[in-house]
């Protein structure tokens, strides 16, 4: 192994392989400064938890301390890589303002207290309100970080102990549009491909997916196909010059709020050239016809006029796409939270179902998601959803989940679509919503419209809890705050993006008091005194391994069966893809083999919504629809944009990550390597642009919106003309002393975003609004602290390739890490 600077070259070595060969092993490792492998007193088996990929790692422990990690060999994710995040960010855990106690308000300030006290707190202003307004004053908001036995025991709690219908996780913010795709196209969730497609394709299709940041391994075992014989062609539709973009055999750079324009143009042009499989379109769907009879609306020439792409650009993609004879697609945020999310998103599962690519090596969609466990959200039930994806407008599916709770049907709430997270803050806005209670999220940074935001969490009549592992921005604003054990530091499954079902082992103990959230949970539980319907308590599990075994009695017969999976099944292996069970007891690689899908009327999670209202379909027009089971093929309208550019406001605004970072840097900004590597907001705007106003690279910029305004330093990058991005990383809790969320030099990218979401997934529209900008100062000759090896890289001259720093290489910056990542 050679030892490379991962903060500088964050995808490492190539190990180029060709198609239907086995991507080789290169093992990556990271150790604290002066630990050898020979210093570790032993190995725990984990995965990674900053990003959605899930990939398997081994944690490093010396004296009852984390000093490090290891990829593993074995897993069929990573097969040994590691991305700089999962590197870096393990050192988080020993921050020294991790929380170690319980917090509760007192006039006005929190203050140390003792976990009695504060369970306390929580238990009887949960009971008063029960008793005083019922469970619809109540509300629970999640993350996509815990694992699934907690997500399961938060679920039990508030759908059949509270019977509450406000609950929601901030997979709401990143991945809401993915379940909501495919719940449309094959009325379940559930990703149909597998990342082992990557190793058969011959065309990888990215749709606002900027893999290379976000997926970085996944990114790896792309590169390394592209450095070996018989690559991939990859088409990748993005407004930013991404490295995906750079690496694409073609770029569509479409005009912000256009991807339904765009997507129907390819399919006009895909059907038109009858690049599709009729036979299989006859046998295994409905509604083609229908989708036909649009397109004929949206000529490739019409699209190119709508979306300021090249005519000839658009027919090479779809011709790509069209004679592919093994494709894959992946879509991600710069489809989810742009205008129309869910009816882009589907066109993307149309291309497979007319050109019949799914279920066979190297034919696959997988609607990504953002975080590691944001898959384990949606199954368990903790984003509202019912567990096991059993759909909440069939009364047989409720039945049999109040026979696995054994409790009365009636106590789970269903005579509505559950509360998704925006209307919840409208809820609590207008005092219907009386106790929130959040764990492991930041909604005072991650929300849009932050102004607004901090105003509804601050209300005196709302009884704001918050579980994490740091003084986030938002816990600043609770009147309880609990201490949380994090990753490393307890036991739990996750569930990444492709159906892979990892164990992480405790490692460590936690610190102080803290934790582990499904201890808190089942003592809230316990103390709430929730039971079941022969006066049992309703939460009857007391470790993460009987709450796994419980979770698996709960998905028997559903479409993500665990049944076939043990915690000893997982220890030493390399992950396994649900379903597992009695038929596939090894797992299940890729879904909807032979043209068998999950969406008969009486087993589907999901019967549909309209995408242009967000109505759901009642069950009859479901079952008239597609009595058979069918996939369902469903057209999209181009819509124009809510908000649009005027003089006043002249630019579109838009927001995301950067490689280094994950959401609101709570932990990743805690990790030295990758705070340095990018260590403040900025601005990116095109050449063009910038030398219409005269300003130059590191100038310092005021981007105003109707909502806020942001500060930040000028980075000079390859967007396309007319569009500025921020990422959205960035809040407060790291400012000096006194500075003030949302004041004139604002910083977190949501001050300026819009309350607006997808009528159908309900995901807010982070990628969306208009914008002007105005020169604060001029710079004074140092660069913007922006990467360079990332979307952020500069154009023109003058800019050093560097990273974390306006005149130091990555070398200089970092210390030589013994090292460093292998």
């Amino acid at each position: 192994m050679t030892s490379t600077d991962r903060i500088g070259h964050p995808w490492g070595t190539r190990t180029p392989y060709g198609p239907g060969e086995v991507w080789p092993t290169r093992v990556d490792s990271f150790l604290a400064d002066g630990v050898t492998d020979n210093d570790v007193d032993r190995w725990v088996q984990s995965a990674t938890i900053l990003h959605s990929n899930g990939d398997g790692l081994d944690i490093a422990v010396k004296d009852g301390r984390i000093v490090g990690v290891r990829g593993r060999a074995v897993d069929r994710v990573n097969h040994g890589r590691l991305d700089p995040k999962d590197l870096f960010g393990w050192q988080a855990n020993h921050s020294s303002d991790r929380l170690t106690r319980p917090l509760i308000r007192r006039r006005g300030k929190l203050v140390e207290t003792d976990w009695d006290t504060a369970m306390d707190a929580v238990v009887d202003r949960t009971g008063q309100l029960l008793d005083e307004r019922g469970p619809s004053s109540i509300g629970f908001y999640t993350t996509g970080q815990l694992f699934l036995e907690e997500y399961y025991t938060l679920a039990l709690i508030g759908h059949g102990g509270i019977g509450t219908n406000h609950m929601d996780g901030n997979t709401r913010l990143c991945t809401a549009t993915a379940a909501a795709a495919l719940k449309e196209s094959f009325a379940c969730d559930g990703q149909p491909g597998s990342y082992t497609d990557i190793d058969h394709a011959d065309v990888i299709a990215l749709y606002g997916h900027n893999m290379a940041e976000t997926q970085t391994v996944l990114w790896m075992r792309i590169l390394d196909r592209l450095a070996g014989p018989n690559p991939p062609s990859v088409i990748c539709v993005d407004p930013r010059q991404t490295p995906v973009a750079r690496a694409a055999t073609v770029h569509l750079a479409p005009r912000p709020g256009t991807n339904v324009m765009l997507m129907n143009a390819l399919l006009h042009e895909i059907v038109r050239n009858e690049w599709i499989d009729r036979d299989y379109l006859e046998a295994h769907t409905v509604g083609f016809a229908e989708l036909q009879s649009q397109l004929e609306h949206y000529p490739t020439e019409k699209a190119a006029e709508v979306c300021d792409v090249p005519v000839a650009d658009l027919r090479a993609a779809a011709r790509i796409l069209g004679t592919a004879k093994r494709l894959l697609s992946t879509v991600l945020q710069g489809f989810y939270q742009s205008h129309q999310a869910t009816a882009a998103a589907v066109q993307v599962n149309n291309v497979h179902l007319v050109r019949g690519m799914l279920g066979k090596p190297g034919c696959g969609v997988l609607q990504m998601n953002g975080q590691p466990t944001a898959q384990n959200t949606r199954e368990c039930g903790a984003d509202g959803d019912l567990p096991a994806f059993r759909n909440w407008a069939n009364d047989a599916h409720v039945q049999d989940l109040a026979r696995v709770w054994n409790i009365d049907p009636m106590r789970i709430p269903h005579y509505t679509a559950p509360t998704h997270l925006m209307q919840m803050m409208r809820y609590v806005e207008d005092g219907s919503i009386r106790f929130l209670y959040v764990n492991g999220t930041n909604p005072a940074v991650s929300l849009p419209e932050l102004d607004r935001i901090r105003k509804i969490l601050g209300q005196d009549r709302l009884f704001l809890v918050v579980q994490d592992i740091f003084l986030s921005e938002t816990a600043q604003l609770a009147d309880v705050v609990l201490p949380a054990a994090t990753w490393g530091e307890k036991t739990g499954t996750f569930t990444n993006v492709d159906r892979t079902v990892h164990l992480s082992e405790q490692a460590v103990e936690p610190p102080g008091q803290a934790r582990p959230d499904l201890d808190i949970f089942i003592d809230y539980a316990h103390r709430l005194g929730l039971e079941d319907k022969d006066g049992a308590p309703l939460v009857k599990w007391s470790t993460p391994e009987e709450a796994f075994e419980a979770w698996k009695k709960c998905t028997a017969g559903r479409p993500c069966d665990y049944t076939g999976i043990t915690y000893d099944k997982l220890r030493g292996g390399s992950g396994i893809q649900w379903p597992c069970n009695d038929d596939h007891p090894d797992g299940t690689e890729r879904l909807y083999t032979g043209g068998r899908f999950w969406s008969s009327p009486d087993y589907c999670e999901s019967y549909g919504r309209d995408m242009v209202t967000g109505a759901p379909l009642e069950p009859t027009e479901y079952k008239a629809m597609n009595p058979y089971g069918k996939a369902i093929i469903k057209a999209g309208e181009y819509l124009p944009l809510h908000e649009t550019v005027t003089d006043d406001y002249p630019y579109f605004l838009t927001t995301g990550r950067t490689l280094y970072h994950f959401h609101t840097r709570t932990k990743t900004g805690r990790a030295p390597q990758l705070q340095q590597a990018a260590p403040e907001v900025w601005v990116e705007m095109s050449e063009h642009d910038a030398h219409r106003h005269g300003w130059s690279e590191g100038d310092l910029l005021r981007i105003t919106t109707p909502r806020g305004r942001v500060e930040a330093k000028l980075r000079i990058s390859g967007i396309r003309p007319g569009v500025v991005f921020l990422p959205f990383h960035y809040g407060y809790w790291d400012t000096p002393a006194g500075h003030e969320p949302g004041g004139e030099d604002g910083r977190a990218a949501n001050e300026l975003t819009l309350t607006d979401w997808d009528p159908a997934s309900k995901q807010p529209l982070f990628k969306g609004g208009a914008a002007r900008l105005e020169r604060i100062r001029a710079g004074d000759g140092t660069t913007s602290a922006a990467p360079t090896t990332t979307a952020s890289k500069p154009v023109g001259a003058g800019v050093p390739d560097t990273v974390g720093g306006p005149d130091a290489t990555a070398a200089e910056q970092l210390p030589d890490p013994r090292g460093g990542a292998r």
